[in-house]
C-alpha cells in the first residue's frame, strides 16, 4: 500500500489540464466504496492525461494503480463523512482558483486556456468543483489519522542511512529569491490618446465602416483573444475576470458597444454578442497605454529609494512587497516567486531570462539595484530582486538537506500510519471491484477485506 498511496495523492489531487480530450465511448462502474463509485473513465482519462504531461514511461499496470488509490481516496471520503470533517466553501474555491491560475500559467492566458479546453472558467470550476471537495474531505480524514506525528532527529538519520549510497539524490543548484515589482504609469497624454483610438473604433462600428471583429484583430492590445476578433466566453460570477469588465459587459444588450473604460489591464470597448442568463459572449479590443523613458526612471528612481530602506535595514523585505509591489502572483507568497508547483524553491531553468542574468551577480542576503523588464504579458515594469537562498550542486547529504531528509522520513512514517489504518478500518466499508479488475494484484487486499463488509 505504500507505494499506493505515495503515487495517488500526487494525482488524484491535480485537476486534469486537459479536460476538453475525455475521449471515452463507453463508460461503466467499476468499483463502488460505500455509497461511492469509481467509473472506467475516471481511470482511462487519468491514464491520457498523464501521458499528455510527461514523457516518463508508465507501468504496465497503471490502471490498477491508479484503481488502488481512486478506492484509497474514496474510502477516505467516506469515513471524513462519518467524522463530519468540515470542508469550508470559500476552502474549495481558493483550492478552484489556484488550479485556475496554473493552468492560466500554463497556457499563457485565460483566454486560451478556454479556447483549448473549450470551456469558460465558471464551467471549468463547476466540473471540478466536487473533486476538490472530495480531495479536501481526503485531506482532512489524513490528518486526523496522522495526528501528532513527529519525526525524530534519531529517526531522520536512521532513515538516511537505510537509504544505498548510489541511490542518493542529486540536487541541482537551487535558489529563493524575491522581488518587489511597480508598473511604471503612463502620462495622461498617451492615456488620452488612447481613450481617443478607442473612441475612433467605436464610432467606426457604429456607423457601419468596419466591423468590431476586423479592428479587434488589427488593434487589440490582447494577445490571448486578439487572433479571434476579441472573442471570449464570460460567466457572471467569475472572480478571475476584473470586476468592472464584467459589470460593463452585462449591462449591455446584444449588438451593443459599451464606452471607454478603465480596467487593470488597460482601457477597454466591449460589444455584446449574446448573453444567456449568467453566461455571454463578447468581443472587446484592449488598448495599453505605453510607458516612456521618463516614467520608467520615475519608477526606478522611487524603487531605488525603497532598496536603501531595505540595505539599511529600516525596512522589512515583505513590508516592501505588502506597501509596495504590484505583482499580484507574488502577494500570495510574501514576493517570493514561485514555480508551477507553488514552490519557491527555483532551479535555474525556471527563471525568466531576466533574473537569469541577474543571479551571476547577486549574492545571498542582497537586493539588486532597481532593473526594468518586461512581464508574460509584454508589460513593462521595474522590479528590486532579492536572493533569499542559494545551493550549489551536490549528492544529498545531511548537512546540507537534513529538512528534506527530515520531511520523507516524515512522509514514510505517516504512509506507514495511514497504510495501517487502511488494514483496520477498511472492512468497515462495502467495496465491490468489477471482475475485469479483480484480476489486478492490487487488488487482492481490497476485495478480501472489502467483501466481509456490512455482514
Amino acid at each position: 500500500m505504500k507505494k499506493i498511496i505515495a503515487f495517488s495523492f500526487l494525482l488524484v489531487a491535480g485537476i486534469t489540464a486537459n479536460a476538453q480530450l475525455k475521449h471515452v465511448v463507453a463508460d461503466k462502474i467499476i468499483a463502488t466504496v460505500a455509497d461511492k463509485i469509481i467509473l472506467k473513465s475516471d481511470i482511462d482519462n487519468k491514464i491520457y492525461d498523464i501521458k499528455r504531461s510527461s514523457t516518463e514511461q508508465l507501468p504496465d499496470n497503471v490502471d490498477c494503480l491508479l484503481l488502488e488509490q481512486a478506492i484509497a481516496l474514496k474510502a477516505l471520503v467516506a469515513q471524513a463523512e462519518k467524522d463530519s470533517i468540515p470542508v469550508s466553501d470559500d476552502a474549495v474555491e481558493s483550492d478552484l482558483d489556484k488550479r485556475i491560475q496554473y493552468f492560466i500559467s500554463i497556457y499563457g492566458s485565460k483566454e486560451m486556456m478556454e479556447r483549448i479546453i473549450g470551456k469558460t472558467v465558471f464551467q471549468i470550476k463547476e466540473e471540478f468543483r466536487p473533486m476538490i471537495r472530495e480531495n479536501r474531505l481526503a485531506e482532512g480524514e489524513r490528518e486526523k489519522i496522522w495526528g501528532n506525528i513527529r519525526i525524530t532527529p534519531e529517526e531522520v538519520t536512521d532513515y538516511y542511512n537505510k537509504i544505498p549510497k548510489d541511490s542518493l539524490h542529486f540536487y541541482e543548484s537551487e535558489i529563493e529569491v524575491g522581488q518587489v515589482v511597480i508598473f511604471p504609469k503612463p502620462n495622461r497624454e498617451v492615456e488620452t490618446y488612447v481613450i481617443d483610438q478607442l473612441k475612433d473604433y467605436k464610432e467606426q462600428v457604429e456607423s457601419g465602416a468596419k466591423t468590431f471583429d476586423a479592428l479587434a484583430r488589427l488593434y487589440s492590445d490582447d494577445p490571448g483573444t486578439k487572433q479571434d476578433g476579441g472573442l471570449i466566453e464570460i460567466n457572471r460570477n467569475e472572480k478571475s475576470i476584473d470586476p468592472t469588465f464584467l459589470a460593463k459587459a452585462f449591462g449591455l444588450k446584444d449588438g451593443q458597444i459599451s464606452g471607454v473604460f478603465k480596467s487593470k489591464f488597460g482601457y477597454h470597448i466591449i460589444q455584446m454578442v449574446s448573453k444567456r442568463g449568467d453566461d455571454a459572449t463578447v468581443r472587446h479590443i484592449l488598448k495599453i497605454p505605453q510607458v516612456s523613458s521618463i516614467e520608467i526612471n520615475q519608477t526606478m528612481q522611487f524603487l531605488d529609494s525603497i532598496r536603501t530602506l531595505l540595505v539599511d535595514g529600516k525596512m522589512k523585505f515583505g513590508e516592501a512587497v505588502d506597501k509596495y509591489s504590484e505583482d499580484e502572483n507574488n502577494k500570495f507568497t510574501g514576493g517570493l516567486i514561485a514555480n508551477n508547483n507553488f514552490s519557491t524553491n527555483l532551479t535555474y531553468d525556471e527563471l525568466d531570462k531576466d533574473l537569469l542574468f541577474l543571479m551571476d551577480t547577486l549574492k545571498v542576503g542582497h537586493y539588486s539595484k532597481p532593473v526594468e523588464f518586461t512581464d508574460y504579458r509584454g508589460k513593462k515594469g521595474v522590479r528590486i530582486v532579492y536572493l533569499i537562498s542559494k545551493t550549489e550542486p551536490h549528492r544529498e547529504n545531511l548537512r546540507d538537506d537534513y529538512d528534506k531528509i527530515a520531511a520523507k522520513a516524515l512522509e514514510e512514517k505517516k504512509n506507514e500510519a495511514l497504510d495501517k489504518w487502511f488494514h483496520e478500518r477498511v472492512t468497515d466499508f462495502y467495496i465491490s471491484i468489477d471482475p475485469e479488475y479483480q484480476k489486478c494484484s492490487e487488488m487482492d487486499k481490497w476485495v478480501k477485506r472489502g467483501s466481509t463488509a456490512g455482514k
